[in-house]
């Protein structure tokens, strides 16, 4: 039997949609509801770990072995199966290397694989830098769009990187009334903070201002919602105060969020998109000790971590961690009131990439879109 398969490139993946924001929020809204149903299947014992990681050493008695020259380096193998209308199996697959933006590349050069449920042959090969971007970035507008008020006027971005250009496309997509965009980026005149008031500018005529900040503080104040992509290794994080936040403030996290007042969460409404994942992030964090190699004290900088933190030192219940699929799924309540500050951590899951990569695969199907390739006529040894 011939098989056949799809490959799309990058810019194959932006003709078949992949940047259609509005599309992939609601795409994110299925995948949570999903996974609330626990239609799913994930990595790992319980099958919902976040995927397996190749982490390299820093020193290695073998000639040209790779070694960890930085943040970043490491490869990640992401694989899923997603019930409900998707009733697909794949994986996201990437290496990702802090160096190689001196060599012009993206931190990391990703692939998805879909794949047939049954008889696991392959459906479509697909460049997933963007796919995986607009994934990671629609999750929390999505959210938004139950958690911060309806009124929302600023938005505040920290990290103006690739993941927060398409988080801002979403949250535009489900919070039509922002106004102003602060922007918070390494420096003022950073390369990355220029280019992101330009991709305002150019994409939103509507926003009436922007602000350009030179400290965290100054970008989480006043905000309405605040949304965090920011890659910064614990020793470099900068903490969060929870006084920074106004009444009625949302913020989403998906990268980096140091907070040592823990004891102040405790009057927020927490939401995770997978407490299991964080669970695990945690027990991952005890294994490895108090310090790391260089007897400096760790630190946790996830979001999500500092909610299970709390769980386990009996300082919250842990159904005081709602789950955002709950929500989406509506048996829980996200926000309650219009001065209630709402925290929310979305650390991003394999079942998101299938997702989008499935619909995305679908509309470049029926749309002529990509390569078609052939993995054989007919198998050479069965």
């Amino acid at each position: 039997m011939a098989i056949d398969f799809l490959y799309l490139s990058e810019k194959d993946m932006i003709d078949a949609g992949v940047l259609n924001a509005k599309a992939c929020v609601e795409t994110m809204r299925d995948v949570m509801s999903l996974f609330g149903k626990g239609d799913y299947i994930m990595g790992g014992p319980k099958g919902d770990e976040h995927g397996l990681q190749i982490n390299f050493p820093k020193a290695k008695d073998i000639e040209n072995f790779p070694l960890d020259n930085g943040p970043d380096r490491r490869f990640n193998a992401m694989p899923a199966y997603l019930g409900g209308r998707f009733h697909i199996a794949g994986q996201k697959w990437y290496g990702s290397n802090h160096d190689n933006i001196k060599k012009g590349l993206p931190r990391s050069i990703l692939m998805a694989t879909l794949n047939d449920v049954d008889t696991g042959a392959p459906i479509a090969y697909m460049s997933a830098n963007l796919l995986s971007a607009m994934r990671t970035g629609s999750m929390p507008a999505m959210a938004a769009s139950y958690l911060a008020n309806a009124d929302s006027e600023v938005l505040s971005i920290l990290g103006p990187g690739v993941i927060n250009k398409c988080a801002l496309m979403s949250y535009m997509a489900v919070l039509p009334q922002i106004k102003k965009i602060k922007i918070k980026g390494s420096s003022p005149v950073s390369a990355s903070t220029l280019a992101f008031k330009k991709f305002v500018e150019e994409k939103y005529p509507q926003v009436k201002e922007i602000e350009i900040c030179g400290s965290l503080e100054q970008a989480c104040r006043d905000a309405d919602v605040v949304s965090e992509a920011m890659s910064v290794s614990p020793d470099k994080a900068e903490e969060f105060h929870l006084e920074w936040f106004k009444k009625g403030a949302s913020v989403f996290s998906m990268g980096s969020f140091l907070f040592r007042e823990f004891d102040k969460l405790t009057g927020t409404t927490m939401v995770v998109d997978n407490y299991g994942m964080y669970d695990k992030y945690m027990n991952n964090f005890i294994a490895r000790g108090p310090v790391d190699e260089l007897g400096n004290k760790r630190e946790w900088v996830i979001m999500g971590i500092h909610f299970i933190h709390l769980v386990r030192e009996g300082k919250i219940k842990r159904e005081q961690v709602i789950n955002l699929c709950d929500i989406v799924n509506g048996i829980s309540q996200g926000r309650t009131s219009e001065d209630e500050i709402v925290l929310c951590s979305s650390g991003g899951m394999p079942i998101e990439d299938v997702a989008w990569g499935y619909d995305c695969y679908r509309n470049a199907a029926e749309n002529g879109i990509g390569t078609k390739l052939n993995l054989w006529d007919e198998p050479y040894m069965r």
